[in-house]
């Protein structure tokens, strides 16, 4: 095997490139993604290193702590270079292009979070390839150094071995897409499910397909909306099926499923919703084939959700081949 090839079969030593001005989400996003994919038996190491050794500030103020001197590091699985607000105007050091070509020379892989990709600009390492920044540095990546080809409209672009990505938050993205290349879509799914999507407890997207209620009426119920997310589920005629008062149907769901019946009809469609998205439907026809019935009313229960319109929730996990 060659020396700087590491045996990937082990544990995947990742280098993650940090300098003064770091960005704290680009240290946050594969330090969570690494760490969360360990109970899904994957197997990684995360080293944060920095061209001589020592603590960076982010560009928040915070003490961040080197695990070591990048020129120090050997064979890794993959090379990552973090961004920072202030890596398009400032001078980079030779200290830290120096950094970023040797962990590059001596990685399986290299990936580039937002505006880390100037770093290896700089350091001459994307002549003749496809790559992406930040969307408001795009123009300047591709001004500056013109022989590589800069896409502007996407959030991660693959070449090769290279990977790049646009905006602080795709490094979630970024980093879930590179677990998805080493351990495939299951392991992916479970990760990306847990730090991406939030759910209300009890009601994460295998329990509401899984609930099995002791009480027949609720039991009767909950099986009606999961066999059809579509039809009208407003709490009268829920009460009216069951033949009950909506008080005490209120209750009896609470007691059961830990929810209103309201809560969980819109947590069944949800959940119906981002199967939809995740296989490739589109957000109109999702939002009237899993019951929410308007692109607005599914858009707003992603924004409660996630944080994010249904749209950037598909577009989360595309890559640009």
């Amino acid at each position: 095997m060659n020396a700087l090839i590491p045996d990937i079969t082990g544990t995947r030593r990742i280098a993650l490139l940090v300098v003064d001005g770091v960005s704290m989400l680009d240290v946050a996003a594969p330090s969570e993604v690494f760490a969360e994919s360990r109970h899904a038996s994957s197997n990684y190491e995360l080293v944060v290193c920095s061209p001589d050794g020592k603590n960076v500030k982010t560009g928040s103020g915070l003490s961040l702590h080197a695990d070591s001197n990048a020129h120090d590091e050997g064979p890794l699985d993959t090379a990552i270079i973090a961004g920072g607000c202030s890596l398009p105007t400032r001078t980079l050091t030779p200290e830290h292009i120096s950094a970023a070509r040797h962990l590059a020379g001596r990685a399986r892989r290299v990936a580039s979070l937002c505006t880390g990709a100037f770093v290896l600009g700089a350091a001459g390492l994307l002549d003749g390839r496809r790559v992406t920044t930040h969307w408001n540095h795009t123009q300047r990546l591709q001004d500056r150094y013109p022989n590589a080809e800069v896409v502007h409209d996407s959030e991660l672009v693959t070449d090769g071995n290279f990977i790049t990505s646009a905006g602080e938050s795709a490094g979630i993205a970024l980093t879930l897409h590179l677990l998805k290349e080493d351990q495939g879509d299951r392991v992916h799914s479970v990760v990306a499910r847990d730090l991406v999507v939030y759910q209300p407890p009890g009601n994460d997207g295998a329990g509401a397909a899984t609930l099995t209620p002791r009480n027949p009426l609720v039991r009767k119920l909950t099986e009606q909306i999961l066999a059809d997310p579509t039809a009208q589920y407003t709490l009268a005629d829920l009460a009216h099926r069951a033949a009950v008062s909506p008080r005490h149907l209120c209750r009896l769901f609470q007691e059961e499923v830990r929810t209103t019946p309201a809560k969980f009809v819109e947590q069944v469609r949800f959940d119906s919703a981002r199967s939809l998205l995740d296989n490739g439907e589109s957000v109109t026809n999702t939002a009237y084939m899993s019951g929410f019935g308007s692109m607005e009313t599914l858009r707003r229960a992603f924004i409660n959700r996630l944080g994010i319109s249904p749209r950037a929730y598909q577009h989360r996990f595309k890559t640009v081949a």
